[in-house]
């Protein structure tokens, strides 16, 4: 029997999107089938390693099991989200992880930018201590740790030489 469908409204990277969903699909799979958007990653599917990150009102989320249904009007941003949409410059969170090479195959990636993104909009000039707790529940199997933490640490200089209204976007 198929599930039962109704209107459902998103709003996804600052754009609205009306689409006929069933409520109980999640997000993660909404974002990658209907609005083709593949920054989020399926990991694990039970919110444990963080490739499907996203941020909800700016708030880290687990994609994979957050059902549209329970979003409402909250705003959704995904990896694809965070580059200027009038310059396509990087966020510099994106561009301080090209910068210290913060990425080895790429997969814990989404999660790490998204957890480091709302980790700098709390806390802009965090501890390597802080950005460590921030980023425990993000896997990495590739053992770029190192990188990692320096690209948050490049990220946080960044957005520190950033005008005020493009650092918090």
């Amino acid at each position: 029997m198929a599930e039962a469908t109704r209107a459902t409204h998103l709003r996804v990277n600052g754009r609205a999107h009306d689409l006929d969903l069933d409520p109980h699909r999640t997000l993660l799979d909404v974002l990658r089938s209907e609005l083709g958007l593949k920054g989020p990653k399926y990991g694990c599917g039970m919110a444990q390693c963080g490739a499907c990150t996203v941020l909800v009102d700016g708030a880290p989320a687990r994609s994979c099991v957050l059902r549209v249904g329970k979003l409402g009007p909250r705003a959704v941003t995904t990896l694809e989200g965070l580059a200027d949409p009038e310059t396509g410059a990087l966020h510099p969170v994106q561009a301080g992880f090209v910068a210290e090479e913060g990425a080895q195959c790429g997969y814990c990636l989404n999660g790490m930018v998204m957890s480091a993104v709302a980790l700098l909009r709390q806390e802009p000039n965090p501890s390597a201590t802080r950005i460590r707790a921030a980023l425990a529940h993000n896997l990495c199997r590739c053992g770029t740790h190192a990188e990692i933490l320096a690209s948050v640490q490049r990220a946080a200089e960044l957005l520190a030489a950033t005008p005020s209204d493009k650092a918090a976007s």
